[in-house]
């Protein structure tokens, strides 16, 4: 599954390009690693509009405008938890697209008792998808890559390209 950082972003950004569309990154247990796989294609700039690493609740309070009352309705680490950070991030900067990652990369798991190596995936737009991930182990850094990895899988659904989930 991993082909590195460059052919990964290499695969997916022409299309936003020539759509003329546009992508907003909110991402907490890959701390910017999803966001450093798009900008590191060249030209990143017409497509990649922003992007925040809310770690801890104190972030998503100031960066994402989030409260206790702003989620009440969902449940940590879920699959909508995750879509309401990306259509956040989304409506924040007027993009096309917003991408969400939460996760436990590890090496222990939430105190809500969810297992290390678990991370939601949402991409908002006009083709939403999301994606729950379970690897099944608590090396953080090999987590966070995968968690990454799988973001750009989740991403090339909502872009509806087909051939680069069938390589990945």
């Amino acid at each position: 599954m991993q082909t590195g950082f460059l052919d990964t972003a290499n695969a997916l950004a022409p299309t936003l390009v020539e759509r003329g569309e546009t992508i907003t990154v909110t991402e907490t247990s890959t701390g910017g690693l999803i966001s450093a796989m798009l900008l590191a294609v060249p030209g990143a700039s017409a497509y990649f509009k922003g992007a925040t690493v809310p770690y801890s609740l104190q972030s998503r309070r100031q960066w994402l405008a989030m409260s206790k009352e702003s989620v009440v309705d969902l449940q940590p680490m879920s699959e909508a938890m995750a879509m309401r950070f990306a259509q956040i991030a989304k409506e924040q900067l007027g993009s096309t697209w917003g991408l969400a990652e939460l996760g436990i990369a590890g090496p222990t798991g939430a105190p809500y008792g969810v297992a290390a190596g678990t991370s939601v995936i949402a991409v908002a737009g006009p083709n939403p998808q999301t994606m729950k991930v379970v690897t099944g182990n608590s090396d953080r850094q090999q987590n966070m890559l995968q968690f990454a990895a799988s973001a750009m899988v989740v991403l090339a659904r909502a872009l509806a390209i087909d051939e680069f989930e069938s390589r990945h």
